[in-house]
C-alpha cells in the first residue's frame, strides 16, 4: 500500500518532533519507505531535510498556509495528496492536522482515525492500526477497506526519525480568497505555560493541597507559591487530579492556574512523561488509568492506605507534601 508522511511546520520553519515520529509510523505501517510531503512556512527546505528517508519528497510553500487556516489548509493537503496518489496518509496529530485533515479526507472520500498508536505490518493485504478503546483499556488493531485511509497518529509514541536530506519536489496548491486574517498571535509566557508534553517529569496536584492542614487552617495562597516555583525550578509539567479541577466550579478556593486541560485520569489526559510525581492524590482507579504511559511513578500522601500504597506507584513516600516540596524548592 503507498503511504505517504503528511506534514507541516512550524512558524519558524522547522518540522515539530511530531512530525519526524509521523514518519517513523508511516515508515512502520508498511515497512518500506514512504513519500514524504511538507506545507507551510519554510516547506521547502524541511521537506529536503528529510526527502532521503521517502521515496518521493514534496513540499507546498505559499503565503496561503503561511499560517493555520482551515480552508487553505484543506486544499494544501488534497494537493499534496493527489500529487503522491497515496493510499494510506499518516499525519501527526497536531492541534492543526486535527483540524483540516479530517475535511480534506471527507472531501476525498476517504477513511478518517485519530489517536493511532501502532501499526501491525501489512504484509501482502492493508496495515492494521492500533488505537485504546474504552477509555484506554482496550487496545484494539483494525483496519479499512475504502480508500484512501488518513490516520493521524498521536504524539510520543513513536520514536522520532533522523534526518536523512535529499531533493523535494514543489508543488502548486489552488487557493481561494482568504475569508480570515492572521494578525498576530497572542501566548502565555514560557515560564506561566504548564502544560510541557516534551518535560521529563510530571507533577500531579491534588485537592489535598486546598484542604485544612495540621494548623487546621487551608493553605491555598501558600500551596500555590510551593507548586509554582516547583515548575519554574524543575520544567516539569503540571498535571491534576479531577476533584482539584472541580473546587473552582463549585465556588470553592483552588489553584487559579490549574483548569480541566491539566486533568490526568479516566475523564482526562494520558500523558508519556518519563518520570511522574503524584502529591496529594487518592491514587485510585479513576486517577491512575491516566498513567499508565508514565514510566516511572512516585507519590508523596500522609495516608499510607492510600491508593498508591496498593502497588499503584513504584515510590510512595508517607509524608506532608508541603514539607516535601518545600524541601524540594531548597535543593533544586
Amino acid at each position: 500500500m503507498k503511504t505517504l508522511a503528511l506534514l507541516h511546520t512550524q512558524a519558524d520553519g522547522t518540522l515539530p518532533k511530531a512530525a519526524l515520529e509521523a514518519i517513523t509510523a508511516a515508515q512502520s505501517a508498511c515497512g518500506s519507505k514512504p513519500d514524504i510531503a511538507v506545507f507551510g512556512p519554510g516547506a521547502a527546505a524541511a521537506a529536503a531535510s528529510v526527502a532521503g528517508l521517502a521515496e518521493r519528497a514534496f513540499s507546498l510553500e505559499n503565503e496561503a498556509v503561511s499560517a493555520p487556516r482551515y480552508g487553505s489548509d484543506v486544499a494544501a493537503e488534497l494537493a499534496l495528496i493527489e500529487a503522491s496518489g497515496a493510499e494510506l496518509v499518516v499525519a501527526p496529530g497536531t492541534s492543526r492536522m486535527a483540524r483540516s485533515l479530517p475535511g480534506a479526507g471527507a472531501r476525498m472520500g476517504a477513511a478518517v482515525d485519530t489517536h493511532v498508536v501502532g501499526f501491525e505490518p501489512c504484509g501482502e493485504g492493508a496495515p492494521k492500526a492500533k488505537r485504546w478503546f474504552y477509555r484506554q483499556r482496550i487496545l484494539g488493531s483494525f483496519s479499512r477497506s475504502k480508500g484512501p485511509w488518513v490516520v493521524l497518529v498521536d504524539g510520543g509514541v513513536f520514536a522520532p526519525a533522523e534526518a536523512v536530506a535529499g531533493v523535494a519536489t514543489a508543488v502548486e496548491g489552488v487557493f481561494g480568497p482568504a475569508r480570515t486574517e492572521v494578525v498576530g498571535v497572542v501566548r502565555p509566557a514560557a515560564d506561566e505555560q504548564t502544560i510541557k508534553p516534551e518535560a521529563k517529569l510530571l507533577f500531579v496536584a491534588g485537592a489535598g493541597w486546598t484542604k485544612k492542614q495540621k494548623d487546621g487552617l487551608a493553605h491555598v495562597e501558600e500551596a500555590a507559591g510551593l507548586i509554582r516555583g516547583f515548575l519554574s525550578k524543575s520544567g516539569a509539567s503540571l498535571g491534576s487530579s479531577k476533584s482539584i479541577v472541580d473546587l473552582q466550579s463549585e465556588g470553592t478556593q483552588a489553584l487559579g492556574f490549574m483548569t480541566h486541560m491539566n486533568q490526568v485520569g479516566q475523564t482526562g489526559a494520558s500523558p508519556r512523561h518519563p518520570k511522574g510525581l503524584s502529591t496529594c492524590c487518592h491514587g485510585e482507579e479513576p486517577h491512575v488509568v491516566g498513567w499508565r504511559f508514565i514510566g516511572e511513578r512516585r507519590a508523596v500522601n500522609t495516608d499510607p492506605n492510600c491508593g498508591w500504597a496498593q502497588g499503584k506507584a513504584d515510590v510512595l513516600y508517607v509524608a506532608d507534601a508541603f514539607e516535601v516540596l518545600a524541601r524540594l524548592n531548597e535543593l533544586i
